[in-house]
């Protein structure tokens, strides 16, 4: 006996299951329960993946996607996907920036749960995308191709000694211009020393070149006669709180001369240095022997070669850890997410890939032209090493916007491109966006683009899979109709929309290139788009007219 939903007898109320100790994903002489809260006329249909002739579309699935740790709960949505679909993705869930740590330690405890639950039910996974430029495990990244550390020298810079000043010079730049407050050259202690009075403030040493990037040691020796003398420290407009008070004050021990170090970088727009003392409290305070120097910058960037190497060693890590769990189970994988930039057209006319200056992408580093290959190559041998069969793995390529004819060209260029360099792309995931209009004219267009797409897409000569299939209503005065408010009719419009685009595209994409559709969202939230919506009263999932919809489309009605 297999392993049955959590809870013993669990009642799926979206009609779908009543779970014993039979297995609820195997349909051979079952029948589906019906929903105790459903309504005529749909609480005898059965599961939504019985309705599709599979003699006629062998390659045809049907999937949605979930959250790991929802799934893993193995309730309601559980339930509810497994019951009715013949795959599940889990989106962001199962990608590096949710599993891998910002130092590289990866956590595969969830989908280690979730595979081994899978095995137990002969569940199906689509996986989620082995790289992308979004929910990627970015912190780890850029850890990896930081500037490499390395031991530098101290360098001298400029030193003062008061001692080389006659008694009453100003051998520096005062910023009070009351004399009583004013720094100057006195003899204290059988030596010349700069004296600053109460409330003064000076620079004690100026003039000097200063780089941003260095942190600079200065040092001076100071005395005075007065408990509880304090002052405040400004290195070139960056303020250096002192330790001893807690409150960014500095002070020193009375009646000895004692020596003070301030360790500070400038600001970046700052090139010319000073050490700046304000004095806030006691008596005067003597200077002696004030000397600045700086350590140069000990940050060294990775050469191209350099960080190539890295990325190709956190590929290797990434996509092995993966693959170890894996062992085979999951087949078809989004290999790269949403590569195009929208905004950046090439010479050549195609639109190019996105590319950053503050992240990290594989592209950027691995080159734009090589990179699907390098990934491809190193899936498929981690796959085979850790017990899959090369020929069952799928790799597609997932893609938002690809209604935009320049757009949808310009990724099967790029899929052409890495073909051409070894990568093997077997699919395409075309992300949707699609709308029902009340408004004729809109909702004409919005056909006519739909079924451009399906066009396009069939001539790549790709497996074809539809992903985020959500179809929001939009009423005549182009405004979002929203669960609460939308009637029966229009229900049944939008139902009727969703049937449209299923047997559209079962018409227009090749029966042996149809690897799919996707819903995204299983029951209605804000918008009616989903399968269920939910009973005012109790929150029991209930079939609506779009799961009819769906289940005549996939029979053929």
């Amino acid at each position: 006996m297999k392993k049955f939903i959590k809870n013993s007898l669990y009642m799926l109320v979206a009609g779908a299951l009543a779970a014993s100790c039979a297995d609820y994903n195997e349909f051979d002489g079952f029948k589906a329960e019906a929903d105790p809260s459903a309504v005529l006329p749909y609480q005898d249909l059965e599961p939504i993946k019985s309705y599709i002739d599979r003699d006629a579309n062998p390659n045809l699935e049907i999937g949605a996607t979930l959250d790991i740790t929802e799934f893993n709960k193995q309730e309601l949505s559980h339930a509810a996907v497994m019951t009715n679909f013949d795959n599940v993705s889990f989106g962001k869930s199962l990608m590096s920036g949710t599993i891998v740590s910002d130092k590289g330690v990866m956590n595969f405890i969830n989908m280690m749960d979730l595979l081994d639950h899978m095995d137990e039910i002969d569940g199906s996974v689509f996986g989620s995308p082995i790289v992308a430029n979004a929910s990627q495990c970015d912190g780890w990244l850029k850890l990896l191709t930081a500037p490499i550390e390395i031991t530098v020298d101290f360098v001298p810079g400029k030193a003062v000694n008061f001692n080389d000043y006659n008694v009453g010079d100003m051998p520096c730049t005062n910023k009070k211009t009351t004399a009583s407050m004013m720094a100057k050259i006195v003899k204290y202690a059988d030596q010349n020393a700069l004296s600053l009075p109460s409330q003064s403030k000076a620079n004690i040493i100026e003039g000097f070149e200063v780089d941003p990037k260095a942190t600079y040691t200065t040092t001076f020796w100071a005395m005075c006669d007065k408990e509880n003398t304090s002052f405040r420290v400004n290195f070139s407009g960056t303020v250096v709180n002192g330790t001893a008070t807690g409150d960014g004050k500095w002070v020193i021990p009375t009646g000895k001369w004692t020596k003070v170090t301030v360790e500070a970088q400038a600001p970046e727009d700052v090139t010319e240095g000073f050490l700046e003392i304000e004095m806030v409290r006691g008596s005067q305070m003597y200077v002696q022997k004030v000397e600045v120097g700086y350590y140069p910058d000990n940050h060294v960037p990775q050469t191209p070669e350099a960080k190539s190497d890295t990325i190709m060693y956190a590929l290797n890590k990434w996509c092995d850890g993966l693959m170890d769990i894996n062992k085979g189970r999951i087949k078809s994988f989004d290999l790269i997410d949403e590569p195009i930039d929208n905004g950046s057209v090439l010479e050549s006319g195609i639109m190019d890939l996105k590319h950053s200056t503050s992240d990290i992408y594989w592209q950027d580093i691995l080159g734009s032209e090589n990179y699907a290959p390098a990934v491809a190559k190193i899936v498929r041998e981690k796959f085979a090493e850790y017990g899959g069969n090369a020929d069952e793995l799928k790799l597609f390529i997932s893609e938002t916007g690809l209604e935009n004819p320049t757009k949808m060209e310009s990724l099967n260029e790029w899929i052409k491109i890495w073909d051409g360099n070894g990568a093997k792309i077997d699919g395409i995931t075309a992300k949707l966006n699609l709308t029902y209009y009340e408004d004729p004219t809109y909702q004409e267009a919005s056909k006519v683009a739909y079924e451009a797409l399906l066009d396009n897409l069939a001539k790549t000569g790709k497996l074809i899979r539809l992903a985020n299939f959500d179809i929001k209503y939009v009423d005549a005065n182009n405004l979002n109709v929203t669960t609460v408010k939308i009637t029966d009719e229009q229900r049944q419009k939008l139902a009727d929309y969703n049937a449209y685009a299923i047997k559209t595209y079962m018409s227009k994409i090749p029966k042996d290139k149809q690897a799919g559709i996707n819903k995204t969202t299983l029951v209605d939230g804000g918008d009616p788009i989903g399968l269920w919506s939910k009973n005012s009263k109790t929150s029991d999932w209930v079939r609506n007219a779009t799961y009819k919809a769906w289940c005549d489309a996939l029979s053929g009605k």
